[in-house]
């Protein structure tokens, strides 16, 4: 008798649990939440619920006054699921809300990826961080570096390069190579007099062939003294593909996604997904958000679902907040997520660790594919010394910060955004919600 009645006490104890825990799910998420992992769990861990919907407000009020189309925001503690919320509309014409699970165009975090799958091949034995880039691509060899650069008809003197470039130099974003578009007048117009792309909406060129093309002009200072961001990481494509043999494509499906799970990042995203990517907004000359056509930028916005073969490692792949979380979290585990061990854990530590003399943007420094908050930034900011960090030409972001055992992603798609200051309120918002 005695026993039964422990046992009815028992039972009465583990549904009041379920029941709080349900009505806890409830306040915080108010959308069906996506199937997830083993790793990342549905609950939230150390952080307050009531804080997080600060979170909600702040970002609708934006979406409210119509400085924001959409956005989906995401964010673990300690592995855990602790808040996913998507807010505004997909389509702002139709009126059609935003999934948690939209696809986004995640342009250059995607060298964070295409970096994870150069620190592969390194632990394959296939290379060394220091070798020279022209031990495999042989174009590479006896490079020049810009001395003198007249404006007015693009004609430029060069002197030698004092050394080669090295993988570690296009890691860090110090070999001297340039962006098209996006970076320095001089290099945008030696660029574009010979054709080398920025990456994003390249269909049917070879990476190679442009690859080696780029080799034959100059870099905009000697290797190592500098930091610029630059087309290092499409370079570092091109490598994994001359290296391994695969396409950048394959290699990353193979070696990354598929391991970890990340079924929805893709360069060539199937017609079946087509419904879940976004559409990219930008302002007009008034303020008002209206639709990007990618005029001016010779950027196609449908270009993830053309049929390519030309895989940016620096800017091409698209994918979606949950993902990419899931990418960060490998990182935050030493390498290894649900079994499967991508990388060793010193290699994470490698990537995540200061690998410059000096502070790259005068603030912070720089490890293998990363941005990485110095101890100034940390001290300005609410994210801790040693969070590594980078966001996307579309408006994309996140950071991973190992201290607080944090992940974050906030994912929008409108370029410009003179409201862009609702990435570093989301930021705040996240760290005073910690528990």
């Amino acid at each position: 008798m005695l026993f039964s009645y422990l046992i009815l006490i028992a039972m009465k104890k583990y549904l009041l649990l379920i029941f709080l825990v349900g009505l806890t799910t409830v306040s915080v998420f108010s959308q069906p939440k996506p199937v997830l992992s083993r790793q990342l769990e549905t609950a939230a861990s150390g952080m307050s619920a009531d804080r997080l919907k600060r979170i909600d407000q702040t970002v609708q009020s934006y979406i409210n006054q119509h400085w924001l189309s959409g956005a989906v925001a995401i964010v673990y503690h300690n592995g855990k699921l602790a808040y996913h919320q998507s807010f505004g509309y997909m389509d702002t014409l139709q009126q059609r809300a935003i999934p948690k699970d939209a696809i986004f165009r995640i342009a250059s975090q995607t060298k964070a990826i295409t970096s994870t799958a150069i620190m592969i091949l390194y632990e394959q034995g296939k290379l060394l961080l220091d070798d020279p880039i022209s031990k495999y691509i042989p174009a590479f060899k006896k490079q020049q570096v810009l001395k003198t650069y007249n404006e007015k008809d693009t004609t430029y003197t060069v002197v030698p390069a004092k050394r080669e470039v090295t993988i570690r130099d296009l890691l860090t974003h110090t070999s001297g190579i340039g962006y098209p578009v996006i970076g320095t007048p001089d290099m945008v117009a030696i660029y574009a007099k010979n054709n080398i792309p920025s990456g994003l909406g390249v269909i049917n060129a070879s990476l190679l062939d442009r690859m080696n093309a780029l080799a034959k002009l100059p870099l905009k200072f000697q290797p190592g003294e500098q930091w610029m961001y630059g087309l290092n990481t499409d370079l570092l494509g091109c490598l994994v593909e001359v290296v391994s043999g695969s396409s950048l494509e394959n290699f990353i499906r193979k070696n990354i996604c598929e391991p970890l799970g990340m079924n929805d990042t893709y360069f060539n995203l199937p017609a079946s997904k087509a419904g879940r990517l976004t559409i990219v907004y930008t302002e007009d000359s008034t303020g008002k958000i209206v639709v990007y056509d990618g005029k001016g930028t010779g950027i196609d916005p449908a270009y993830p679902l053309m049929s390519k073969h030309y895989f940016s490692g620096g800017a091409g792949l698209s994918s979606t907040a949950y993902d990419y979380s899931i990418f960060l979290q490998l990182f935050l585990n030493g390498g290894v997520y649900n079994g499967h061990r991508i990388l060793s854990k010193r290699s994470v530590e490698m990537m995540t660790s200061n690998q410059l003399g000096f502070l790259f943007n005068g603030t912070d420094q720089f490890g293998l594919g990363f941005m990485l908050v110095s101890a100034q930034s940390g001290n300005k900011g609410p994210w801790n010394e040693g969070s590594f960090s980078w966001g996307g030409y579309f408006g994309t972001s996140y950071w991973a910060d190992p201290k607080a055992n944090l992940v974050c992603l906030f994912m929008t798609q409108q370029i410009p955004n003179s409201h862009g200051d609702i990435t570093e309120k989301f930021k705040a918002l996240v760290y005073q919600a910690l528990e």
